[in-house]
């Protein structure tokens, strides 16, 4: 013998009651089979509906009505096609008797729980007959028992209590002498010992199949749903999600109390106490494993089991210095809640007992205040307590396991999980049993906790990376190629699940939760939305996705400026662009500490030296406990570039023009000709070696002709650089007579620092640089005589591309 319940879903369409027919069909073969059905998906709450509408002189009520007959009709239709007349015969004298009974409720404007239960019932009695009669209509073994002639209860309508030594005894006896392979009966459905008709209240169907699996003793109930088992947390919310092969009664139990709505505990109490157990299954996808919930606990290996969360959650705090010591408070604050039916999900008490918290659905949270307030009013006017105070919008989110009690760090690492994407924690509640630790956090930060936690406990040690890019041309044009190119590297061997989710320019751009496919991205982005900055950080916000990364590709000071933002939003930055770090020096420290205290990586490798590990090897040193005495470097690469082209027998107007083609310079070349970018890279060099200073402390000895220093637009310093042509001649000629090389040096040492064009003799480090390379000497406490020496391409696209990538693929390894 087997009992199997199908669901409202499993049965709302003509397409998934074939689905469950197939399924009875095929256990038939082996066994003889009692099926709980529900009502047609939606049916009930329709019900529901049209008596409420009825209630309230609506007519509509009608409307509501011919809604449920079009349903039922069309179903009918679609499953008996060429025989359905005694289908349609009986639905048609129950749905006339649903009529009457709405226009009587209607008429005398009273919907009392008696009537109540009488109406929902029509959706069970029509779906189970329906059911049956189709089976039998494909020459199937099948026949409808209805539950009301078995199941006996007390009369405490809409919530009935059952009276099992009755109600066992008419199942045995029934089922002794039933002589057909598959018997459907209608859930959630009973009769009181006077004959009136009950129901069994939130659950009723799986209560239902419970009463029945117990009276029988059957081996396994199996509960038929929409979903393939209970999950390690909400698929709808985290996709990486999946089934739970086996659980314990106890886990279930926990996770269904917090929102997991597979199975609805109370309702399940029967088989519980015989030890059956109980299997959930996907009617759309029979053949999938499915949960099993059981009392086996040899199979409960992994420490967390799942996560799961309820929603719509206020909190309520009774605080005061007058609680200290006095018994007494607890119990009239909970009386007084009882006495309102005011269901309490989550209780925490302060030691020093100044306050509790207690966790209630958000609709019954004035109700609660109204009540406790006047409850306590003689303390609240003796100032002895405070009014109460209601937070709402919040969620719970609980860690359910059964072996979590012999594992140490669960909570710690819960926490510092959460702590680390900026998700504050309202409230912590944890049972003796620790079975079960909980956490009120705000509704909007639901999404991200569930998918931080359970990327902690349930996967692989893969960590998702969310980047927001802005500034998608020459060098985040090669950033986004180099990331496609090394997604799946970083997926299999870092185990980095790297997702571009924003992208744009300085016209539009695009946004998607689940990844933009990077291999139409540059189509994606030129019809995406009107760029603006605070649109891209507000989307960036709203989406709230745990491991957020901003990653700046511009020069713009606009874009920089909003650093701080991002980091209070625990969103990572890492960016190419100089100004913000090279800004006011309490500006630098601000976003320092920004990063630090919302625990938001602030990476800026790219600033001196485009890929070299310039900053992160300085930044070692410091952190090893060596100090820097002396900096000396050629740190642009666009001037090392052009000194390195530019001779006799060349243009520097045509050199500058080259550079700037090749991706070099900045779009506006004075930023790098005048000086102004070397001496941001020493001062953030300096400013990472701890030194305080800002931008004017820098000496710069600018090679540039008076006429291209003053230039008005980019246009006309390249006008000056043809005029002044001579100028910078004159400077290779001092230089080839002192048989020296032209270099643009930024020093540092004893506090100060300056840049300027130097003369650079034969035999030193810097005089056989080449290309565009950058070269840094850090002298050190450590390294005092022979310095450190970092050495390499230090401009292009690709290369300052490669370092911010490496930024991005630092903060994943962390």
């Amino acid at each position: 013998m087997k009992v199997l319940k199908f669901g409202g879903t499993s049965v709302g369409s003509a397409k998934n009651i074939n689905k469950v027919i197939n399924i009875l069909n095929k256990y038939a073969q082996k066994d003889t089979i009692a099926c709980v059905v529900s009502a047609i998906g939606g049916i009930t709450d329709k019900l529901l509906l049209a008596g409420k509408l009825a209630q309230n002189k609506d007519v509509n009520f009608k409307d509501t009505f011919n809604t449920i007959k079009n349903i039922h009709f069309d179903i009918i239709n679609e499953l008996n096609p060429d025989n359905n007349n005694s289908i349609l015969e009986y639905v048609e004298t129950k749905l006339s008797e649903l009529e009457n009974l709405l226009n009587g409720i209607y008429l005398i404007n009273e919907l009392s729980p008696k009537t109540s239960d009488k109406l929902v019932s029509f959706g069970e009695l029509l779906s189970s007959f329906i059911i049956a009669e189709t089976m039998k209509n494909r020459k199937l073994s099948a026949e409808r028992k209805n539950s009301q002639d078995i199941i006996i209860t007390n009369s405490d309508f809409t919530k009935a209590e059952v009276n099992y030594s009755i109600t066992n005894t008419n199942i045995e006896s029934y089922f002794k002498t039933a002589n057909h392979k598959v018997t459907i009966l209608p859930g959630f459905i009973s009769n009181s010992q006077s004959g009136e008709q009950t129901t069994l209240g939130r659950g009723g169907s799986d209560f239902t199949a419970a009463i029945i699996a117990a009276a029988l003793k059957v081996e396994q109930l199996e509960i038929w749903t929409d979903v393939s088992g209970m999950f390690t947390t909400n698929p709808k919310l985290v996709k990486q999600a999946y089934p739970i092969d086996k659980i314990s009664y106890q886990e279930a139990m926990e996770l269904s109390h917090f929102g997991a709505k597979v199975l609805y505990p109370p309702t399940v109490q029967p088989v519980l106490d015989l030890d059956i157990p109980i299997h959930i299954k996907n009617t759309m996808k029979p053949d999938a494993v499915g949960t099993v919930i059981s009392n086996d606990k040899t199979n409960s290996t992994s420490p967390v089991k799942g996560i799961s969360n309820i929603g719509n959650i206020s909190l309520l705090t009774l605080q005061g210095s007058g609680m200290i010591g006095i018994p007494g408070f607890s119990k009239r604050l909970f009386e007084t809640l009882s006495q309102e039916k005011i269901n309490i999900i989550l209780i925490t008490q302060a030691s020093s007992e100044h306050s509790i918290c207690l966790g209630v659905e958000q609709k019954d949270a004035e109700m609660a205040k109204s009540a406790v307030d006047t409850a306590f009013e003689n303390e609240i006017a003796l100032n002895k307590i405070d009014p109460i105070i209601i937070e709402s919008n919040l969620s719970i989110i609980a860690l359910v396991g059964d072996n979590m009690k012999n594992h140490q760090g669960i909570s710690g690492k819960m926490f510092s999980t959460l702590g680390k994407n900026n998700i504050n924690i309202r409230a912590i509640a944890q049972g003796a049993s620790e079975k079960n630790i909980s956490a009120v956090i705000a509704e909007s930060d639901v999404k991200k906790a569930l998918n931080t936690l359970h990327e902690q406990f349930f996967e692989s040690k893969t960590k998702q990376l969310n980047v927001f890019i802005t500034g998608v041309g020459n060098v985040g044009e090669r950033l986004v190629e180099q990331i496609k190119q090394q997604r799946k590297y970083l997926k299999e061997n870092l185990k980095i699940n790297l997702r571009v989710i924003g992208l744009a320019n300085s016209r539009t751009m695009v946004f998607n939760e689940d990844g933009i496919d990077l291999k139409n991205w540059k189509e994606q982005v030129a019809n995406g939305e009107k760029a603006t900055l605070e649109g891209f950080f507000e989307k960036t916000k709203s989406l709230n996705l745990r491991n957020s990364i901003f990653v700046d590709v511009t020069a713009n000071k606009d874009v920089a400026g909003l650093y701080a933002n991002y980091l209070r939003q625990s969103i990572g930055v890492v960016a190419c662009n100089k100004i913000a770090c090279s800004s006011d020096y309490e500006n630098y420290k601000l976003l320092k500490r920004l990063s630090l205290k919302y625990n938001a990586p602030y990476l800026f490798e790219t600033n001196v030296g485009a890929g070299l590990p310039i900053i992160d090897t300085l930044n070692n040193l410091i952190a090893s406990g060596d100090k820097i005495t002396s900096i000396q470097a050629v740190l642009s690469g666009s001037l090392n570039f052009v000194f390195n082209n530019f001779n006799d027998s060349t243009k520097f107007y045509d050199v500058v023009k080259q550079a700037a083609a090749e991706g070099y310079t900045e779009p506006d070349p004075r930023i790098d000709l005048s000086g102004v970018d070397v001496a941001r890279k020493i001062l953030i060099l300096a400013r990472e070696s701890g030194v305080k200073m800002n931008l004017e402390d820098i000496s710069n000895a600018s090679f540039l002709s008076d006429s291209g220093l003053k230039s008005n637009s980019v246009d006309d310093f390249y006008q000056t650089l043809i005029d002044d042509e001579n100028h910078y001649q004159n400077l290779f000629a001092s230089a080839k007579t002192n048989n020296c090389q032209l270099k643009y040096v930024a020093q540092f040492n004893e506090g100060k620092a300056n840049v300027g064009l130097q003369e650079i003799p034969e035999g030193h480090p810097f005089y056989n640089l080449e290309g565009k390379d950058n070269i840094v000497m850090f002298y050190t406490q450590r390294y005092p005589e022979q310095p450190m020496i970092i050495k390499g391409a230090g401009a292009g696209a690709d290369v300052t591309a490669s370092g911010l990538f490496a930024d991005i693929i630092r903060i994943g390894n962390d």
